[in-house]
């Protein structure tokens, strides 16, 4: 399911639910009743959280040009246990 925007010129922009490529050009406004038509908005990208961005395009650039080890990364600090 895809939601879909329209417009009425009465009341405006509302939105419609329906099957991916099965939402009409035209659609009855639920609250005047008069004909609405469907408008192409830009999809909910800035509700995505930047850190989330940054991982999916971070993941994205590895997968074609992954980074080189060169080394074995170093152990860190040595625990002693008591």
């Amino acid at each position: 399911m895809a939601t879909y925007e329209y417009r009425c010129p009465r009341d405006g922009a509302f939105e419609v639910r329906a099957r991916i490529g099965e939402a009409a050009g035209s659609v009855r406004c639920g609250v005047c009743g008069g004909a609405a038509v469907r408008v192409i908005s830009a999809p909910w990208l800035a509700v995505t959280p930047k850190p989330l961005t940054r991982a999916i395009d971070a993941a994205a650039r590895t997968a074609e040009s992954p980074d080189v080890v060169t080394r074995i990364p170093d152990r860190g600090p040595v625990r002693r246990r008591r």
